[in-house]
């Protein structure tokens, strides 16, 4: 697990660990029952506060993407299909509004956009 955070950013520490951890746990390396550190470790080992650490590990647990398991500490949780499908779609959603301002600023319109996606076949 490579975690790093940039003090510099304006990202708040708490959302640069969780979307770190998400994008890991999405793109498979941190495959599924992966022992997490504890919130007491990754907080001293990227030196900042524990409860910044559980801030981001309650919402990646809450969104289904670690469990806790008691006296045990966190784990990857297996992987839910539609849990992942939903998170590529709103992922997708971003892209193709960034996709839609873009267009908008070099003149193009739906059409170009479509065809540049048949391109891509």
């Amino acid at each position: 697990m490579n975690l790093s955070i940039d003090n510099k950013s304006g990202v708040p520490i708490y959302n640069q660990i969780y979307t770190q951890l998400k994008n890991q746990i999405l793109n498979g390396t941190l495959p599924e029952e992966t022992p997490l550190p504890s919130i007491r470790n990754l907080a001293k080992d990227l030196q900042i506060s524990v409860i910044t650490t559980k801030r981001a590990y309650d919402e990646l647990e809450r969104e289904g993407f670690i469990y806790a398991m008691a006296a045990k500490g966190f784990f990857v949780a297996p992987k839910n299909a539609e849990l992942l499908r939903e998170e590529y779609l709103k992922q997708m959603e971003e892209h193709l509004a960034e996709v839609k301002k873009l267009a908008a600023a070099c003149g193009l319109n739906r059409q170009d956009i479509i065809d540049m996606m048949d391109l891509l076949d």
